[in-house]
């Protein structure tokens, strides 16, 4: 093929002519040059919806041409019928019609992409003359290839005319036709199924059909069943599938028509067909037995397919025949040959984990029928679901170390995920089976661990206690009388394996909630846990478990404290567990230190802190460098998770119902708490660290993230600090403002503000940042979004608990505003979020606080035009609930004030968008002044809004709202 000149770039330079699409095609095609690419497609595109494509398109479908061209030309067909249909001319659609089916006779030996192309087309057009333009088109189509065609063999027409009553149907479902005529046109292909249905099935039993024919008949039923095709009128071409499934060369085409006809919504209400189906799916267990043997796992998955497809979409259904309850139970038990199905999952089968939902359905529907008929079947269902359990817990066990080895990581991964599917299906199982199912897990166990004369492996005891995990996890099992034996067992399991270790931990975990009210076992628990801590295998099952451990039974650890504070303090020396996991611990060893005397705490607290601060100390003399910030950010880790959780208030956090307020079990002792000691001792060694890394916004925040813990944890009993706090975060503040320095202030005026001895540095500290950020920005805020984000928030704290702070001679309160007004123009959405709830808090307090009202007073109109320039289309759409919000405050707050600046900031034509009149601007208005209690209603008329001006009024972008 010779190379055609480059097409011009401006596509509006060029004519849509065949020679140019021809070269367009090329450079699209052949050309290297990514960009020449680039143009040519959006020229093709432009080239494809422009008038002339009437013209080119036939051209490049003439037979001498190359596929590629062909297809564009089928393709610019397609695209002018299904979406430009309105141009085209009513006395054009018979010559149309006929040229679409000369041209796929032509193509049917052809190439068969340009052939589907062309049927889509033929479908498209079809669609849009259906059913009153071209009534009976199916048998039309049907008609017109079953006569003797110029030359076409036989079977090159009919494989045409399955592949056009393939995509006709598939066609209708991406179709853009509106509603109305959805409805109309899904009636009339309805009624064509008469014409499609004998054919199929003609063409599937005649015993010199080839294959090919044969295949395309069970894709072209796959499509048409999706159309609702009631089931009981395609039963005979269902069984015909089932016959189909022993042809290899058939097999997956069969099952896909079988699933895809038995799972539409419509088909339960044929109980007859179903109940001839079920048969069916059992007979297929010999060819599933054999696809087993010869590890023929797509067979095997196809026919899994099929009976858990039944039985999932029509276990009701099914069920209520209680006539044929037999065949139904041995479709059941079919599936749970499929859910223990030899080999490990993923490696040497796939299929188990399809039945995973038949079972959750199955127990749904058993369980909502009403109590009498619900006995009936517990007394066929429940041993079914106790073998179920056993057949579960063999699939989740580990294969051998060495097949283990060999496994990928990928396949590790997928093996997770698998288990973590049977566990949740246990616990599902488990509202069934209830305590028995526990009862029975333990009877297997104690089995397996006193039994000396085999020995056991360790996957099947791993398995088992796997199970007891999943479902003590979620589960209440406080009231299970076999815990305690279950807590005496796991001290003589042989733990050789880390698998099996993993598990037995996160089992103990489980079970912290049942130690807290049966604290004389925990002795018998305990050391394992703590031994399993300085094994790096085991980090995050074992962390987590002594956390949940110092969690729940804190008040029962001191006589086991000194213990646990010294193997915590060795492992986190040899730096075992990766920096979450010493989070963790540290979060742990919170918890526990918070049930000692303050005595006690105060000694464990130096004894754990000091090799830190002595680091620390270190750290802060020498030179920043990347190695040591990490290290100083890993130790204020380390301290401010041991803060949060470091709580000696005894509250019982909250009652066991969870309905009653948290009780204050004991006042706190007298004297300063334990982490403000702890806190003033180091203060001046984290005001140096700060010096030389105030540059730093990490360091910064993980400085603040101290305090900041430290302040949520302790709230009044911080109260000490509070002074000096502040001091060291204005200076912080003042030589580089950063967004965590304004958390911690939020944090501060929320707690303290409202406290009289605390008022004046709280007033001071407030006042200092917020200059420092007027100033920020004075210069340019633009770059910072997190700090304005974070000083808009501060600013609606401060309102929001304390408003006299904004009587204060020495603050801008002005400029306050006006940095709002500049910041609801910000691109970044959560800042705009924080803006407004600043604006929804001021509002209120135009009436108390003098200095508020009058910046209200003067400014209001600019607040307007702020909130209607964003919901004009400055903003993106995400936010128009909050501008909403603004817009109620100002309603409720300054009625009169805002009917004047609605009326004075819509005047300008072309505000807040060029696509709204002045009637919709005045009607929006009227709606707006009229809501003044119903805040979801201002909401909507808010979106209403904004839609208009975007243009989006009424498009399928409005419905996703």
């Amino acid at each position: 093929m010779e190379t055609p000149g480059r097409i011009v770039t401006s596509p509006g330079a060029l004519d849509f002519t065949v020679e140019n699409v021809e070269k367009a095609l090329h450079q699209l095609y052949y050309d290297p040059n990514i960009e020449n690419k680039n143009l040519a497609q959006k020229w093709l595109m432009q080239a494809q919806v422009s008038p002339q494509a009437w013209q080119f398109s036939w051209a490049l479908l003439s037979p001498e041409k190359v596929p590629e061209i062909q297809y564009f030309g089928a393709s610019a067909l397609h695209t002018k019928i299904s979406r430009y249909w309105s141009d085209i001319p009513t006395d054009q659609y018979e010559s149309l019609k006929s040229q679409l089916f000369s041209q796929i006779a032509c193509f049917s030996s052809g190439s068969k992409m340009v052939l589907t192309r062309l049927c889509v087309a033929l479908a498209s057009l079809a669609l849009n003359t259906m059913p009153e333009a071209w009534p009976g088109a199916v048998a039309e189509m049907v008609r017109v290839f079953q006569e003797e065609g110029g030359g076409v063999d036989g079977r090159a027409r009919c494989l045409a005319l399955l592949e056009l009553l393939t995509v006709l149907p598939e066609e209708f479902q991406t179709s853009r036709l509106p509603q109305y005529r959805k409805g109309q046109v899904r009636g009339a292909l309805g009624r064509e199924w008469g014409s499609v249905c004998p054919l199929l099935q003609q063409l599937l039993r005649r015993t010199d059909s080839p294959g090919a024919v044969k295949a395309r008949v069970l894709r072209c039923l796959s499509s048409w069943v999706l159309l609702d095709v009631p089931l009981n009128e395609s039963e005979g071409l269902v069984h015909d599938c089932f016959s189909a499934l022993s042809d290899p060369e058939l097999f997956d085409t069969a099952v896909e028509a079988i699933v895809n006809a038995i799972s539409q919504p419509d088909s339960q209400r044929y109980v007859n067909t179903l109940l001839k189906l079920v048969p069916r799916v059992l007979a297929l267990q010999d060819q599933l037995r054999e696809a087993v043997q010869n590890g023929d796992m797509e067979t095997c998955h196809g026919i899994c397919r099929i009976a858990v497809t039944l039985g999932e979409n029509h276990s009701r259904t099914l069920l209520e025949q209680v006539d044929h309850w037999q065949s139904f139970l041995a479709l059941v038990n079919m599936i749970m040959f499929c859910t223990g199905i030899p080999g490990h999952y993923p490696v040497n089968e796939t299929t188990s984990s399809l039945t995973l939902t038949f079972w959750y359905t199955l127990q749904d529907e058993i369980m909502s029928f009403e109590s009498d008929k619900q006995a009936v079947y517990l007394q066929v269902y429940r041993p079914v679901y106790f073998q179920l359990v056993d057949v579960l817990l063999h699939k989740a066990q580990f294969p051998s170390d060495q097949e283990y080895a060999s496994w990928s990581s990928d396949e590790k991964e997928q093996f997770r995920i698998y288990r973590v599917d049977i566990s949740d299906t246990l616990m599902y199982v488990y509202e069934m089976l209830g305590a028995e199912l526990l009862s029975n897990l333990y009877d297997k166990l104690g089995r397996l661990l006193t039994n000396t004369e085999q020995p056991t492996s360790w996957q099947h005891t791993e398995a088992l206690l796997y199970g007891f995990q999943s479902i003590a996890e979620t589960i209440d099992v406080n009231y299970s009388d076999v815990i305690p034996g279950l807590i005496g067992l796991i001290p003589r399991i042989n733990i050789t394996n880390v698998q099996l270790a993993d598990t037995v931990m996160f089992t103990i975990g489980a079970l912290a909630e049942w130690l807290a009210d049966h604290p004389v076992m925990l002795s018998s628990v305990l050391p394992l846990v703590l031994q399993a801590l300085g094994n790096p295998d085991l980090s995050v099952s074992s962390v987590s478990t002594l956390k949940k451990i110092c969690r729940e039974c804190k008040y029962d650890l001191p006589p086991y404290a000194t213990n646990i504070v010294a193997v915590s303090q060795e492992v986190l020396i040899k730096q075992i567990h990766k920096t979450s996991q010493c989070m963790w611990l540290m979060q742990a060893l919170g918890f526990l230190l918070s049930a000692l005397p303050v005595e006690d705490i105060l000694r464990n607290l130096h004894s754990l802190i000091t090799p830190y601060i002595q680091q620390l100390e270190k750290l802060a003399d020498e030179t920043p460098n990347p190695s040591n910030k990490l290290a100083i950010i890993h130790i204020l880790g380390l301290l401010s998770n041991l803060f949060t959780t470091l709580d000696i208030s005894k509250q019982d956090d909250e009652s066991s119902d969870g309905s009653a307020p948290p009780v204050k079990a004991t006042p706190p002792p007298p004297g300063p708490n334990p982490v403000v000691v702890v806190l003033q001792q180091v203060f001046a060694l984290i005001q140096k660290v700060l010096s030389k890394w105030l540059n730093d916004s990490q360091v910064v925040e993980a400085v603040c993230a101290i305090f900041e813990k430290s302040v949520k944890t302790l709230l009044h009993d911080f109260a000490p600090m509070v002074s000096q706090l502040s001091e060291m975060l204005g200076q912080m503040y003042s030589t580089i403002p950063q967004a965590s320095a304004l958390d911690l202030t939020r944090q501060m005026v929320h707690i303290f503000a409202s406290e009289t001895d605390h008022f004046p540095p709280i007033k001071a500290l407030f006042e200092l940042v917020t200059s420092v950020t007027l100033s920020v920005f004075q210069q340019g805020p633009r770059d910072h979004p997190d700090i304005v984000d974070s000083f808009m928030q501060l600013q609606a704290q401060a309102l929001k608990r304390k408003p006299d702070l904004f009587l204060s001679e020495s603050l801008d309160v002005k400029a306050v505003f006006h940095c709002g007004i500049l910041s609801l123009k910000f691109p970044e959405a959560p800042t705009v979020k924080s803006t407004c709830l600043f604006f929804t808090e001021l509002l209120p307090h135009c009436s108390d606080v003098p200095p508020l009202a009058r910046v209200v007073q003067e400014d209001g109109k600019l607040l307007v035009q702020a909130v209607l320039e964003g919901i004009g289309g400055g903003a993106s759409r995400s936010l128009m609930d909050q501008f909403a919000e603004v817009l109620f405050s100002l309603n409720k707050h300054c009625f009169s004030l805002l009917a004047v600046w609605l009326k004075e900031a819509l005047q300008p034509p072309g505000f807040p968008s060029s696509r709204i009149t002045t009637e919709q601007k005045d009607n929006f208005s009227q709606q707006i002044l009229r809501e003044r209690v119903n805040k979801r209603r201002v909401k909507d008329i808010v979106k209403e809004f904004t839609l208009l001006c975007r243009g989006l009024h009424g498009t399928e972008y409005a419905a996703e709202y």
